[in-house]
């Protein structure tokens, strides 16, 4: 948790900056996208929602947005209640959404320089700022240019940037690296580091594990509308009990097979059918490779193929839930 100006920790009620109480979204016809959420967000800090498509990630950030009305709950954001106050709680953000919503009809600098212009910035001040942008941005060979010559990463970064034009205390940004080719999503990551040491307090949303492990100072493990674990990438890991995780192929019954490899295999944690294979938690690795083809075969079984890998935290989600973090 960062200091306080004065050289003070600050309580943890001053550093909050997102908290919610029992938030919930139902949907027509009784689909409850988010089931009482419980949530605190620290000033500074880059947060994850880190689950699958469906897992309720954007309608939370709906929620907080005030784009998505609760069916019950509470929320603040920047201390600001968001259903009672969502136009003052709007002041206070900036968001990129998944769709893009740039202007067509300005350009690339246009959409900087009037989205500074709504939040009150003198046209002298907007001009500037959004020229420091498109520098910080990669972005200043491109500020004449339509909106419609970028491509996507470009649109994305262009994205971020009018989202942080007015100096936001939150930034949400809902899965900000989706479609995006590794180029794009390592250079966007490398803005969110810049901005994150600047002071930014983010919020994102993600199926990407690799996104939420190299960004986020917490992550919250979601599913269903519900969060399953909330902590850092490193304690998420280490909760799974294990150093090494085997994958294995294998013909016949797999949940008869990870039963036999939980009791057979020294070391083994934890074993776990998962689609079409067995994972295998296991504590150390040497010759680990060997004892489980030996049990395996003992068993009847025959293992078409073996691969050794760290936790992640889609390990987390399956220790969790039982099946792949899935796009």
């Amino acid at each position: 948790m960062p200091a306080a100006a004065n050289g003070d920790s600050a309580s943890p009620r001053e550093e909050e900056v997102i908290r919610t109480q029992g938030l919930t979204k139902v949907f027509p016809g009784g689909v409850k996208a988010v089931d009482h959420l419980d949530l605190s967000l620290q000033r500074g800090e880059i947060f994850g929602l880190l689950g699958p498509n469906g897992a309720g990630k954007t309608t939370t950030v709906g929620m907080l947005t005030s784009m998505v009305v609760p069916t019950e709950g509470e929320a603040s954001v920047g201390g600001v209640d968001v259903i009672a106050h969502p136009a003052r709680a709007k002041q206070g953000i900036g968001v990129v959404p998944q769709t893009n919503t740039l202007d067509r009809s300005l350009s690339v600098s246009e959409n900087l320089y009037f989205h500074g212009r709504f939040f009150g910035m003198s046209a002298r001040e907007a001009k500037s700022e959004a020229a420091r942008l498109l520098e910080q941005f990669w972005l200043a060979d491109r500020a004449s240019a339509a909106v419609l010559e970028l491509s996507g990463g470009m649109a994305q970064r262009l994205m971020v940037a009018r989202a942080v034009m007015h100096k936001p205390a939150i930034l949400f940004l809902d899965e900000p690296t989706a479609g995006l080719d590794p180029q794009s999503r390592i250079a966007l990551w490398d803005i969110l580091h810049e901005l994150h040491a600047d002071g930014q307090t983010i919020l994102l949303t993600t199926h990407y594990m690799e996104e939420a492990d190299q960004l986020c100072n917490r992550v919250a493990v979601m599913d269903h509308g519900r969060i399953l674990a909330l902590d850092t990438p490193g304690a998420l890991k280490r909760s799974v009990g294990a150093d090494t995780i085997v994958t294995v192929s294998a013909d016949g019954r797999l949940d008869e097979l990870a039963q036999l490899l939980e009791a057979r295999v020294p070391g083994v944690t934890h074993a776990k059918r998962v689609d079409s294979t067995v994972q295998l938690g296991v504590k150390g690795s040497h010759g680990v490779l060997p004892a489980v083809v030996t049990a395996a075969e003992q068993g009847g079984f025959t293992v078409t193929d073996l691969s050794l890998a760290e936790p992640t935290l889609e390990t987390v989600f399956i220790n969790l839930t039982g099946k792949e973090l899935r796009d």
